[in-house]
């Protein structure tokens, strides 16, 4: 198994190295989303980023744009899923007299349902937004991995940076308020990381498995860990793991990779939930 693996590498190196690259910063990030216990603004977060990349492919099949290239290139469909990504994450502190429940609920709903209304008469486009929901990860390029390189980078470097005040902020965002740290600031950053990073993500790897890299190996790491500094070392380490052994189990025997590691990491979560109910009895 690891032998054809190895072999596949020439072909697949891309994806491998994006597919893991992306598997740690979505990690990274979803330690301060379940922190923040909004693991459902990641739900609607991705739903926000596919219907971006449906109004990016609505306006470029328009007759004005169908000479225009660059205008339907993937990067340019980013950065419509990643616009409207961002929008999405920053729509429940923005929107006034109303729970953010209600507003995170109502930009899933409407970034499911639009996502589909839009291009239900257009067949290309319709089967590609159905791609990027049942996870495609296959097409990732060199580009993609610099990117995703980029990201991890600047992410890493961030946190290691800030992590005194980032972590006070999940643990107490009264106390950091009252030390002085701009809270409603440091939302709105982490805010629009959390979209951009969610939305260029889906355009390359599927929602599904953004989504589950986002969310699942934090939750691994919550019943895991005693202290949520640990948390950012165990999430990441987690889905980079679930994502290799996912990657190699895929090759071998020709399964969607995507699937395979969010299913891998969700069961993952149920060992983890077992690990802490044994620790409580």
């Amino acid at each position: 198994m690891i032998a054809e693996f190895l072999a596949s590498w020439p072909l697949f190196q891309h994806t491998y190295l994006a597919g893991w690259l992306i598997a740690v910063v979505l990690a990274l990030i979803g330690v301060v989303v379940v922190g923040r216990d909004q693991i459902f603004l990641g739900a609607a977060v991705s739903q926000a980023s596919m219907l971006g990349i449906a109004v990016g492919m609505l306006l470029t099949s328009a007759s004005g744009a169908a000479e225009c290239s660059w205008c339907r290139s993937d990067w340019v469909l980013s950065l419509w899923g990643g616009g409207f990504a961002v929008a999405g994450a920053l729509a429940p502190s923005a929107i006034r007299g109303e729970s953010p429940e209600a507003v995170t609920g109502w930009v899933f709903l409407a970034g499911a349902s639009l996502a589909v209304v839009l291009l239900a008469h257009s067949p290309h486009g319709l089967e590609d937004i159905h791609r990027l929901m049942s996870s495609t990860i296959i097409g990732a390029t060199g580009a993609d991995v610099v990117v995703f390189a980029a990201g991890t980078a600047v992410t890493v470097g961030v946190l290691a940076a800030t992590f005194p005040r980032v972590l006070l902020l999940l643990l107490d965002p009264e106390m950091a308020a009252a030390v002085g740290v701009r809270v409603d600031v440091w939302q709105r950053i982490l805010s629009v990381w959390l979209g951009i990073a969610v939305g260029v993500s889906i355009r390359v790897a599927g929602m599904v498995f953004a989504f589950a890299s986002l969310v699942l190996p934090a939750l691994v790491a919550r019943n895991l860990c005693r202290e949520v500094r640990t948390m950012f070392w165990v999430a990441p380490v987690v889905s980079l793991g679930a994502t290799m052994v996912a990657f190699v189990i895929a090759n071998h025997y020709d399964l969607p990779p995507g699937q395979v590691a969010a299913a891998l990491l969700a069961g993952g979560v149920a060992v983890a939930w077992g690990v802490r109910a044994a620790r409580s009895s």
